[in-house]
């Protein structure tokens, strides 16, 4: 069974967090729309009454025990789980078609590089080879979408 979108959206946009690639703006709308979508808790609603203005000051705080509130897990934002959450997120990009391989093993790249999380290695390798050009594109990006979808069928916490 799959999960609600705005479950779904909360999760991403939360992950990305962890990385500083959305803001606490984001998660703000992300809990209104948990809301609208019928989700509820104190901290939850508390959340998303955050001042946009106030976001980045005010989301931290209670950002834990809102997702606790929908069933979602909280990660130290340095850690290698929120790393590999963050991973996750844009590798369900990548499989949605969302965003395309390439674009996928670039931003890999750019925010792990070849040695900061082990289980994305073999994309910043990839990467390389789309830069190197020696290999042909579409049989790099099937080779980046099978790894993805390995990375999709990882447990949650890294290994």
């Amino acid at each position: 069974m799959s999960e609600p979108p705005e479950l779904s959206a909360m999760r991403e946009v939360v992950a990305l967090w962890y990385v500083d690639q959305s803001t606490c703006a984001d998660i703000v709308y992300a809990a209104c729309d948990l809301l609208a979508a019928d989700y509820d808790g104190p901290s939850l609603r508390m959340l998303a009454a955050v001042s946009i203005d106030d976001a980045y000051a005010e989301v931290p705080p209670l950002l834990e025990a809102a997702l606790g509130d929908v069933g979602l897990p909280y990660l130290p934002r340095d850690s290698a789980a929120a790393e590999l959450a963050a991973l996750r997120a844009m590798v369900a990009r990548a499989l949605s078609g969302e965003i395309t391989p390439r674009e996928l093993t670039a931003w890999v790249h750019g925010q792990f590089g070849h040695t900061r999380l082990e289980v994305a290695e073999l994309l910043a390798a990839l990467d390389d080879d789309y830069d190197i050009g020696s290999v042909d594109v579409a049989e790099i990006d099937a080779e980046v979408l099978a790894e993805a979808r390995t990375i999709a069928d990882l447990p949650s916490s890294p290994t």
